[in-house]
């Protein structure tokens, strides 16, 4: 591109001098300020002399008569700007010229408060021609503004190729460090742009220049999928085993971009895809926690199982955590345990302490993930917190379903447990869908009868010397008579009683029951024998046991006809099976 002067340059658009000069205007506004040296004063009469004067300014040959007070083209307004900092963005450059000469030589650098010089701000509008006469009157191509910006790499931002070109012809140096100590070729291989990359490397910019982080624009390169800069970059001798600061590979960020060419492209290279960062997790980790499944396939078979042992977390984790049932597919069918635990060192960043695949499908909620792992062999009892636990939290029928179908353990405690009976049974005193779920797999209603106070009057026990913080087993009529809990009681008992034999009930349960519209039935069946039908159900289920309950294959071969196995399961009372979507009392 030819960068001399045009003799048509005289004829500007009338307009546009005419914004010229207004903007010129505002740079002259005398000071609110009382001046106090005899400078101060001089420029301040300068200043107030040309404000009439600029007023009228509408041609270039006005602007010229202005150089006459050279003093008011070193004023400053409140940003820091010069009149050469307002003439260097302008479109016209005659104005630029004029005021560059009406400038003395020492504010030729000076900078806004932005640290911003003319030239910088020439670069920043995309003014090539402004930018070329700066450079020829020997403006500095490297100084930078306060934010480590130098003019290259703003070129670069700006995707001005031709401004770039004029910038290292004129000196500009392409391995100087900017912001987060990143080179121009760094900004240009992060955006993607092949042409500035090009430009960079042939004249002399360092492949393996790194940033404050560690990155190298290779590094940059992979994050955006950019394979051809990738390629280019590597042609030219930049390190495919690079790691960033927290020893992330190049192969990671190209797994965290998502390109699978990129992926590709880095393992013909020879990249080691069994190389942790810091935090111990490998490429295959990323890929499966971001859903990039064409970059898990790549992945799966160079990955070392040892590898993924040391890191302590396996990729079905991620998946799973992810929610990518695809890509926790993939990795079931190729093998992966999905009883891997999480490593202690893992565990402790998370609250719950939790350890299994399995337990982060059930805290997303994701049927899909949970339906193939507990398909794959997933035991749902290996959390400190039970997975059960968190789909009665959720209150989602489904899911609850789905893990006590596959032998999730309706008796679980809770690690810190107050209670005399199973904890599942406090998320499902409002819904009897859930109730009649828990109880259908063998919830230990007896214990919900046990009190040591029976007909006894019960009184509040303290202990002497111990603090009323002190964990007690708290009986489930202690529960059910709280005042908020009262109005539940009938209803909760009755349903439980088609679970147990001939019970005894405690005086303060009693006494709350006695109030409730389903007593005379709860009265009955308390006082009654018990049908014989019924008790060979209960004697039957506990011969079977929970474990043989829960399992479908043992109940296809128990040698009892289809209508005694849904009566032994409870199939009436399967409300859930049945089609109830609501359990609210």
């Amino acid at each position: 591109m030819d960068y001399s002067n045009s003799d048509e340059d005289a004829d500007a658009d009338f307009d546009t001098q005419l914004v010229i000069q207004r903007s010129l205007l505002d740079i002259y506004k005398p000071r609110l300020t009382q001046p106090t040296s005899e400078d101060e004063r001089s420029h301040s009469v300068s200043s107030a002399d040309h404000k009439k004067i600029v007023e009228a300014i509408e041609t270039e040959g006005v602007l010229a008569r202005l150089t006459k007070d050279q003093a008011a083209f070193d004023e400053a307004d409140g940003d820091g700007w010069l009149p050469l900092h307002r003439a260097a963005v302008q479109l016209n450059k005659n104005v630029l010229e004029i005021t560059l000469n009406a400038s003395k030589p020492s504010v030729w650098e000076q900078t806004t408060h932005s640290g911003e010089t003319p030239l910088f701000l020439a670069v920043s509008g995309g003014l090539l021609e402004n930018a070329h006469f700066l450079l020829l009157n020997g403006c500095d191509p490297n100084a930078k503004n306060l934010e480590g910006n130098s003019p290259l790499l703003t070129a670069v931002l700006k995707d001005s190729y031709d401004m770039a070109t004029l910038l290292i012809s004129r000196g500009a140096d392409v391995n100087l460090r900017c912001a987060n100590e990143r080179t121009a070729l760094h900004e240009a291989a992060k955006l993607g742009r092949w042409d500035m990359v090009k430009l960079m490397l042939a004249s002399g910019a360092h492949p393996d220049a790194r940033s404050s982080y560690g990155f190298t624009p290779l590094a940059l390169a992979a994050q955006g999928g950019h394979t051809e800069i990738m390629e280019l970059l590597l042609q030219k001798g930049a390190d495919v085993h690079s790691q960033a600061s927290d020893s992330s590979s190049i192969l990671l960020e190209a797994v965290r971009g998502g390109n699978p060419d990129s992926v590709t492209l880095l393992l013909e290279y020879g990249a080691d895809a069994n190389i942790p960062k810091s935090s111990g997790h490998l490429p295959i980790h990323v890929a499966a926690d971001k859903g990039h499944l064409l970059a898990l396939k790549m992945l799966v078979p160079v990955t070392d199982i040892t590898a993924i042992k040391r890191s302590g977390i396996s990729p079905v984790h991620c998946a799973a955590a992810g929610a990518h049932p695809q890509c926790l597919e993939l990795l079931i069918q190729a093998g992966f345990d999905v009883n891997f635990m999480l490593d202690q060192r893992i565990r402790k960043h998370y609250d719950d302490q939790r350890k299994s695949a399995l337990y982060f499908a059930v805290s997303n909620g994701d049927l899909s993930s949970v339906k193939l792992l507990l398909s794959a062999g997933a035991l749902p009892n290996q959390d400190p917190v039970n997975c059960l636990q968190i789909a009665l939290r959720m209150g989602n029928y489904e899911l609850i379903s789905l893990l006590l179908r596959h032998g999730a353990n309706v008796n679980y405690f809770c690690r810190v447990n107050p209670l005399h009976f199973p904890s599942a049974l406090q998320y499902s005193l409002k819904d009897e869908v859930m109730l009649r779920m828990l109880l259908n797999y063998g919830y230990d209603t007896e214990r919900c009868f046990d009190c040591p106070h029976g007909d006894r009057v019960h009184r509040f026990c303290t202990f002497e010397g111990w603090t009323s913080t002190v964990i007690k087993d708290t009986m489930f009529c202690e529960v059910i008579t709280l005042s908020w809990l009262q109005h539940l009681s009938g209803k909760v008992v009755r349903v439980m009683l088609d679970y147990v034999d001939q019970v005894q009930i405690c005086s303060k349960l009693k006494s709350v029951l006695e109030k409730q519209k389903l007593w005379s039935e709860i009265h009955f069946i308390l006082t009654n024998p018990r049908s014989l039908q019924h008790l060979c159900r209960l004697k039957i289920r506990k011969c079977m046991g929970r474990f043989r309950l829960r399992c479908p294959v043992f109940m296809s071969f128990l040698p009892l006809p289809n209508c005694l196995k849904a009566y032994v399961l409870y199939k009436e009372y399967d409300l859930y099976g049945q089609g109830s979507l609501t359990g609210a009392w």
